[in-house]
């Protein structure tokens, strides 16, 4: 049973110096967040923000966000064009901890709702450069994890190696992964400070002269020393945005150039099927699983002519807006992360949109694709009406474990 917001303010006394709460109200819209929060009002005026955690994934979670922002030193903050939040204290709500950070006022844009043009995917794309420009000191001051790129490379061929075992993943899915996880060329590239796999929903904007900027990041968890490239798997999802996203990350970017960037984000992106079906294995929900293998043949039978390496390769985001198409029940689980203004059903990693642009690895302009047309595949029911439920309830098990992990 999810803790009261009267409970958790108890938390806020507690963990914040003579804080004195004035008032306090759940922090969800749709009541399905993977942490008890609640947001609270204090006598000298400040928001809060309090979260405990409901068990042992998200206690570890939040012990890493706390470290992360332990890490961000004022120094750190001033190199940010944006705000952080602050830990204000650390407590426990019964036998869980719970942390409390400053509020981070804004509004979130969904990865698929993210426009081409000057605005949100330049400011989505300069913020993540800003991050990755910071020094690598950061993530030492905390003992915050730091991969080197062959070290990411041995992830990946990890991870490849536990779905191969699986006798689950479509012969020329292994193939076109081999193909790439092989392909030296593409992991010559200079780790830098990462948020470890960020999502639009991380981010809140607000608007300067009209135009969405990003005024705060509010999930600092995943911070570590890795591929910058993991930070820009969610533009599978924003087909028309992409390519501004890559330019204004490119422009504002300090790090040597990585003509490769695009690809691994792509794999990355991909990679999140891959995991799905482990992370199904692992909890021993053959419903997950057979959600993941849905997901698999249908990526594998849309990129069956494509080669990731090359420079004609159709884009992943059509493949990745499959998702919207595949049936089977996700059950109870909810893995979603909430933030200080939104709720778990908004978080989205996946496009529901088919179409969108070529992303290459060459300098040059991505072309446009044809969208991939599933329109027939209605899955293993034969019945579309009767999938529809079925369908959102798989994307949004997905999504919300995609942007958890």
């Amino acid at each position: 049973m999810a803790r009261s917001p009267l409970t958790l303010a108890a938390a806020v006394t507690s963990a914040v110096p003579q804080a004195s709460v004035i008032a306090v109200s759940a922090l969800t819209e749709h009541g399905a967040g993977r942490f008890d929060s609640a947001l609270a009002e204090l006598s000298d005026g400040r928001r809060v923000v309090v979260r405990a955690a409901t068990d042992d994934d998200t206690a570890a979670e939040l012990a890493a966000q706390a470290r992360a922002l332990r890490a961000l030193t004022s120094g750190v903050r001033a190199l940010l064009p944006f705000a952080a939040p602050t830990l204000l204290g650390q407590a426990r709500v019964g036998d869980a901890p719970a942390i409390v950070v400053s509020h981070l006022p804004g509004y979130r844009v969904d990865a698929a709702d993210v426009p081409a043009g000057r605005g949100t995917a330049t400011t989505l794309g300069a913020a993540i450069a800003a991050v990755h420009a910071l020094p690598d000191s950061v993530a030492r001051a905390e003992s915050l994890p730091e991969l080197t790129a062959a070290q990411t490379r041995a992830d990946a061929e990890r991870l490849l190696d536990r779905v191969a075992t699986s006798h689950r993943l479509p012969v020329s899915l292994l193939s076109r992964w081999s193909k790439a996880v092989g392909a030296s060329r593409i992991w010559q590239f200079e780790p830098t400070l990462t948020l470890g796999g960020t999502t639009t929903d991380a981010f809140v904007f607000a608007d300067r002269d009209g135009v969405p900027t990003v005024s705060g990041l509010l999930t600092w968890h995943g911070l570590r020393v890795g591929d910058p490239a993991a930070d820009l798997r969610w533009t599978a999802s924003a087909p028309e945005a992409a390519r501004d996203v890559f330019d204004a990350y490119t422009e504002a970017s300090v790090r040597t150039p990585d003509a490769w960037l695009r690809i691994r984000a792509r794999l990355y992106a991909e990679f999140e099927f891959a995991r799905w079906l482990v992370h199904g294995h692992d909890e021993g929900r053959d419903d997950i699983v057979d959600d993941a293998v849905d997901l698999l043949t249908a990526l594998a039978d849309s990129v069956v002519d494509d080669d990731l390496l090359a420079d004609d390769a159709v884009d992943v985001d059509d493949t990745i807006a499959l998702l919207g198409r595949v049936p089977g029940a996700a059950g109870g689980i909810d893995t979603s992360m909430q933030t200080d203004a939104f709720g778990p059903d908004d978080t989205a990693f996946f496009s529901e949109q088919i179409g969108g642009r070529t992303e290459t690895s060459s300098p040059a302009d991505p072309d446009a694709t044809a969208p991939i047309d599933v329109s027939g595949w209605v899955g293993r029911d034969g019945d579309a009406d009767a999938v529809a439920d079925a369908d959102r309830a798989s994307e949004a098990a997905l999504r919300r474990w995609a942007a958890s992990s």
